[in-house]
């Protein structure tokens, strides 16, 4: 009568510290699987966006025309953010001309500056999420397996050693089963690594644009922040201030 030595065979054999280490391989895969589908879909979806957001930013007429267009699309992803919060500390500077605190403290320049900083920042901790759960299952999932590995050639060792028989047929199997320990653990260290790689760099070039969009940004801005009129209305839309500041430069330019 032929055994079966197959993955059957050896959960059926396995003891309760193997089957932990099995049980803890399988949350790091469904744990990276989950987050693959779910950051590439949200990459893919935020490379869409960020598109069409920066196509109508460069083909809008004038600053009033962007603040329009993000009124009505909203902020969804890292580049109408970083606007968004550029439009929001203009009214925020002007609204605390009068009481005046550490949030307010500094040049018009350099509460935009940290305006902006502040956006990029929280786009970075966004697109970083899951990131170091996906390194440390690359990681420590090669060494979890070998664990698993090292346990299980113990206990086939030990089986041999009670039998007193160490024939091929007794050692190939136990053996056998003990690696597979190994394979689990590369099987889930695998994607995780090649994951985070790819969700990495695609992190660094968004960043890297995310960071030369805001010079260009900020530059737009911080004319319309230097020559806005000193008392500012305090329920005045981003809409109307950047209307302002765009009609103050015509003027100039008629002039």
């Amino acid at each position: 009568m032929e055994t079966s030595l197959g993955f059957g065979h050896f959960l059926a054999n396995t003891d309760g510290i193997a089957r932990f280490i099995l049980a803890l391989m399988l949350i790091m895969s469904v744990g990276t699987w989950y987050l693959i589908v779910t950051k590439g879909l949200q990459a893919i979806r935020s490379q869409r966006l960020s598109a069409a957001f920066l196509k109508a930013f460069w083909a809008a007429p004038s600053l009033n025309a962007v603040a329009h267009h993000l009124h009505q699309t909203g902020v969804t992803e890292a580049f109408s953010h970083l606007v968004h919060h550029g439009f929001t500390a203009i009214e925020q500077h002007k609204a605390g001309r009068e009481t005046r605190g550490l949030v307010d403290a500094g040049t018009p320049d350099e509460f935009l500056t940290r305006a902006m900083k502040r956006a990029i920042a929280q786009d970075k901790s966004r697109l970083e999420y899951g990131q170091t759960f996906l390194a440390t299952v690359a990681s420590s999932a090669p060494f979890v397996g070998l664990f698993g590995t090292v346990w299980g050639i113990y206990h086939a060792l030990m089986a041999i050693g009670i039998s007193g028989q160490g024939t091929l047929d007794k050692v190939a199997g136990p053996v056998g089963e003990a690696l597979i320990m190994t394979a689990v653990g590369l099987a889930v260290a695998i994607p995780a690594a090649v994951a985070y790689n790819a969700f990495a760099r695609s992190n660094r070039n968004t960043l890297a644009e995310l960071n030369s969009f805001a010079h260009d940004v900020f530059t737009f801005l911080a004319t319309g922040l230097k020559n806005a009129p000193q008392q500012g209305d305090v329920a005045a839309t981003s809409e109307r201030i950047i209307a302002r500041v765009v009609a103050n430069s015509s003027a100039r330019a008629t002039v």
